[in-house]
């Protein structure tokens, strides 16, 4: 069978229209995407400066951190064995014109504070000397004065015997233990 020139004409015209109906479709459901992205494009780089504005202040913030962290951290030694700091103690002692009798230290134990960890120490000390100095000692150890090292103590408590010259004084030492 043999098919004449008006089907075939039929058929092409047919299949041009269907042809010409995709690429309509697909051109407009392009453009509607096009217009879509340039939207968000738009949209995208109006919260842009903002961003970087955000981004400036957060970075600006993270350096003052590093820097105040990097501050803290250089206030206080690597941690240290108790007799560094009891040769301190008694060159302390020596300078404020007191006798330690007794020194009691307990072993450092570590304590962690974010990403920090600290060692602390506690000491018991036992000196004699005239009211006068024994102050003078304990406003030197919890001042820093005259320290080698550079460890921060606090004076947890005192027991002043005024009349025999005496005092029981209980301190941490704090030592940062590093990374």
């Amino acid at each position: 069978m043999r098919i004449s020139k008006k089907v075939w004409l039929i058929v092409g015209i047919g299949v041009f229209i269907i042809v010409l109906a995709s690429l309509y479709t697909i051109y407009f459901r392009e453009v509607g995407e096009r217009e879509q992205l340039s939207e968000s494009l738009s949209a995208a780089e109006a919260l842009l400066p903002g961003l970087e504005d955000e981004r400036e202040g957060l970075e600006a913030q993270l350096a003052q951190a590093t820097s105040l962290l990097n501050t803290n951290q250089a206030q206080f030694p690597e941690s240290v064995e108790s007799i560094e700091y009891e040769d301190d103690l008694f060159e302390i002692a020596a300078d404020c014109n007191v006798v330690i009798t007794r020194l009691t230290a307990s072993k450092p134990l570590n304590k962690k504070i974010g990403a920090i960890t600290y060692s602390i120490s506690s000491f018991a000390i036992k000196v004699e000397g005239s009211v006068a100095n024994i102050l003078e000692f304990i406003y030197a150890i919890r001042t820093g004065k005259d320290f080698r090292l550079p460890w921060s103590a606090a004076v947890t408590s005192v027991g002043l015997s005024i009349p025999g010259g005496e005092a029981n004084i209980s301190l941490d030492i704090y030592g940062y233990k590093g990374k």
